[in-house]
């Protein structure tokens, strides 16, 4: 007799972004030379699944002081108002304004500007793990230019001709739990 177990499905209704598993990542050039990378470790979200998958939304807010490129002087210079501003601009957040099967588009603040971000986006399924909690999986990844949020310090040197690059790309990586 064999038995079949349903597979778990990304239900309707509010998930919770789970920061222990989650990432929201960036790289950008160095001196045109190499990509420097750098994560946010403070940041939360809310997924909003509906039955119709293009009604479904995204809200998120990153904590801009948790800023971490693995140097600490470099996260210090990345707080001043050269970059974040945190203490004027402590978040950045993101509103989404649609969401499709593969991409999500939506309203990015950083410095208190804001502009659309169009993020290609990958659904990879829904697993139950060892403590019965259900889980979603997505990346999403989309470029910026920091100088469309105001943030255009720089230095000329460099392959480029400029210490830091002006693109930027985002990198997340998101697991998601219904929301209690």
């Amino acid at each position: 007799m064999t038995q079949t177990i349903p597979s778990p499905t990304l239900s309707a209704g509010s998930w919770t972004v789970e920061p222990m598993h989650s990432d929201v990542g960036f790289t950008v050039r160095h001196l045109g030379l190499s990509k420097v990378r750098g994560r946010f470790n403070v940041f939360s979200g809310t997924i909003e699944i509906s039955e119709d998958t293009v009604a479904s939304s995204v809200r998120a807010s990153v904590d801009l002081s948790s800023v971490d490129t693995n140097n600490p002087d470099r996260d210090g210079h990345l707080r001043t108002t050269d970059f974040f501003g945190v203490d004027a601009n402590p978040q950045m957040t993101f509103v989404s304004t649609s969401v499709g099967p593969d991409t999500l588009v939506g309203d990015l603040t950083i410095n208190g500007i804001t502009q659309s971000v169009v993020f290609d986006l990958d659904f990879h399924g829904v697993a139950v793990d060892g403590y019965e909690t259900t889980r979603a999986g997505f990346s999403a990844t989309g470029q910026i230019k920091r100088s469309d949020f105001g943030i255009d310090f720089n230095a000329p040197l460099g392959v480029d001709g400029m210490l830091v690059g002006d693109k930027v790309t985002i990198e997340l990586e998101i697991q998601a739990v219904p929301a209690a």
